[in-house]
């Protein structure tokens, strides 16, 4: 029969070799998962599914060193239609320049495959000349509409010196016959009033022809300036389009807007 105090001594073992084995597990430290960073490849390929071309294209560069020649070409053909789609979606919104580029980039990357970027190539290229076209058919349309107007007016001023050719004393619009200078506010050109700035510019044109006068154009702006100019030459002509009518000009920001119509002599 064990004798009492061995148990004890025993027991007292027990313990501290439990003990012990427990201090061990908790001194030992949890491995720290490591992340592996992305290959060149898979880096590739997170670009391309997030749109960005232009840092997959520089991605290229490291797929290069990696020496497999049928991953790069595969690289370059996915890029290369990658930049088709973003090409034809900038045609559809008629974005030809961004257009043209993506087709440069696609062809640069698989230069020895025309075949892929043929029919964009087409595509730019009908709708470029469809805006040449259009482009076109404005300019002859208005030569046309410029083309009648001038018809109208010379057959406008010729019925009116047949109409009656019995002397009739003339009335001015806006200026005194008599002075050798008068001047014509163009406030309106600041209120941006179009209506008032027409029906101005009809009355001035026909004292100019009626008294033959010179007109200086005081605005504050060049855009003011040929915007006035273009108005008052095409009224002088549409009353009369033999008459030589005489513009100088000054561009005067602080100013009131203005005309100064002088007889010929002054």
């Amino acid at each position: 029969m064990t004798s009492f105090p061995l148990r004890c001594v025993a027991l007292a073992m027990l313990a501290l070799l439990t003990v012990g084995c427990q201090s061990r597990e908790a001194a030992d430290p949890t491995p720290v998962a490591v992340v592996a960073a992305p290959t060149p490849q898979e880096q590739f390929d997170d670009y391309l599914a997030e749109g960005l071309l232009a840092e997959a294209e520089t991605q290229l560069a490291t797929l290069q060193e990696s020496g497999d020649p049928a991953a790069l070409l595969q690289a370059q053909r996915q890029l290369s239609e990658a930049y088709l789609q973003e090409g034809q979606k900038a045609l559809e919104g008629g974005d030809l320049d961004k257009a043209a580029k993506s087709l440069a980039h696609a062809r640069t990357l698989m230069p020895k495959a025309p075949a892929l970027t043929t029919g964009l190539d087409g595509a730019i290229g009908k709708a470029r000349e469809a805006e040449r076209s259009a482009v076109e058919q404005a300019q002859a349309a208005r030569q046309e509409q410029l083309r009648l107007l001038r018809q109208a007016a010379e057959a406008q001023a010729a019925a009116s010196r047949a109409a009656d050719d019995a002397p009739v004393q003339a009335s001015a619009e806006l200026i005194d016959p008599t002075a050798k200078r008068s001047e014509i506010s163009l406030a309106m050109l600041d209120s941006r009033d179009e209506v008032a700035l027409f029906e101005r510019l009809d009355a001035v044109a026909a004292d100019v022809v009626t008294f033959d006068r010179t007109v200086h154009i005081q605005v504050r702006s060049a855009e003011d300036l040929r915007r006035v100019s273009a108005l008052l030459e095409a009224r002088v002509m549409k009353r009369d389009p033999t008459y030589k009518l005489t513009l100088s000009h000054a561009v005067k920001p602080v100013q009131v807007p203005r005309l100064v119509l002088r007889m010929r002599d002054q």
